[in-house]
């Protein structure tokens, strides 16, 4: 039999029934039900579920359009803050060459007012050396010249209390002094 067969048959109350195929009371109303929640859904639901996907829609490709935004933003930024970067250690290598000549001229002017303080520390300390060179001279010309006219005045057995005398007598024996050569035997005062 086939299924038309036993669906006709069904329908005219005719034979056993096939649990399988249902009651056409049921089957009936079952269609009009259907009917009725297809044409509900397809007036009010579907046009409120397209009303909302078409809104996530326009979300999602209005989130999509700032993202996309918002990454040419930071692209240019990071383009903006590479080139800052660039002209930062442009800047710093620029700053550190100055500051490495002005360390050097800073120093070379160190160095040159060293050399200039030291020269005159240098004659300064020469003069000094001079002077007292010169006071210590002096000094032991009197002293030297004070002990010859004693001893002038022992050998001799003059008395020298005359002054130019004794300057003139301090004076040969200091010149012969001078004049002869270190270690020498010879008298130098002689009697004028």
């Amino acid at each position: 039999m086939s299924a038309v067969t036993g669906l006709l048959l069904a329908v005219e109350g005719g034979e056993a029934k096939n649990p399988l195929i249902p009651n056409a009371n049921e089957l009936f109303w079952g269609t009009i039900c259907f009917a009725v929640f297809a044409g509900f859904m397809i007036k009010y639901v579907l046009p409120t579920a397209k009303k909302a996907l078409d809104e996530r829609t326009a979300g999602i490709e209005g989130k999509l359009a700032q993202a996309e935004r918002d990454r040419d933003e930071a692209q240019q930024l990071l383009a903006q803050y590479r080139e800052q970067l660039a002209e930062a250690r442009t800047e710093a290598g620029r700053i550190r060459t100055e500051a490495q000549a002005q360390r050097a001229q800073i120093v070379e002017e160190a160095r040159g007012e060293a050399r200039t303080e030291a020269g005159r520390i240098t004659e300064a300390a020469t003069a000094q050396i001079a002077s007292e060179r010169q006071q210590v001279v002096t000094e032991l010309r009197r002293e030297v010249g004070g002990l010859a006219v004693q001893l002038a005045s022992r050998i001799v057995g003059e008395s020298l209390e005359d002054e130019a005398r004794q300057r003139r007598t301090v004076e040969r024996f200091l010149e012969g002094l001078e004049d002869a050569p270190a270690g020498s035997a010879t008298d130098p005062v002689a009697v004028r």
